[in-house]
């Protein structure tokens, strides 16, 4: 009898462990959270600023594919941006991103260079760049509308100051 329960104890175990999520597949799915920068991101246009925001930075890979992923709540005077090393063409996914965003594509030179509003949230379609780019900014969708941020428009912010030629 008690070498049943061993068996049976075993067998459960087993299931148990197979069915259990791993703690790194824990880890996938939880929101990536970073610091908030101590300088936040204005937008100016003319000289004047139209809108600033605190920003979380993904400047590695590993942070930029997580992105915004798995987070359900975002403050509207928060953002992510995104640097690059090098200007390129990019493209995102809101692959397990449950809210929808809109993507700023921001040149090397700190200006807007184009817009993907209201993106599809869970969507693993590409969102591009129009050209390419050396930032992107996700905020809530609709904000750049509310906001009045257009193609044009100018990031200051000192990573951005360092990079412009």
């Amino acid at each position: 009898m008690a070498r049943l329960a061993l068996v049976l104890f075993a067998l459960f175990a087993g299931a148990v462990s197979v069915i259990a999520p791993s703690r790194g597949a824990i880890a996938q799915e939880a929101p990536m959270l970073l610091p908030v920068d101590a300088t936040p991101l204005t937008i100016m246009r003319d000289r004047k600023e139209i809108a600033k925001f605190d920003i979380e930075i993904a400047d590695d890979n590993d942070e930029r594919s997580r992105g915004l992923m798995f987070r359900a709540e975002f403050p509207d005077n928060r953002a992510m941006l995104f640097v690059f090393e090098k200007t390129r063409e990019v493209a995102f996914w809101m692959q397990n991103t449950p809210r929808p965003l809109d993507m700023l594509f921001v040149r090397e030179d700190g200006v807007v260079s184009s817009i993907a509003k209201h993106t599809t949230p869970f969507s693993t379609a590409a969102v591009p760049s129009a050209e390419p780019v050396r930032y992107v900014l996700e905020i809530n969708a609709g904000l750049t509308d509310s906001l009045g941020i257009a193609p044009g428009d100018r990031f200051v912010h000192p990573i951005i100051s360092a990079n412009v030629k």
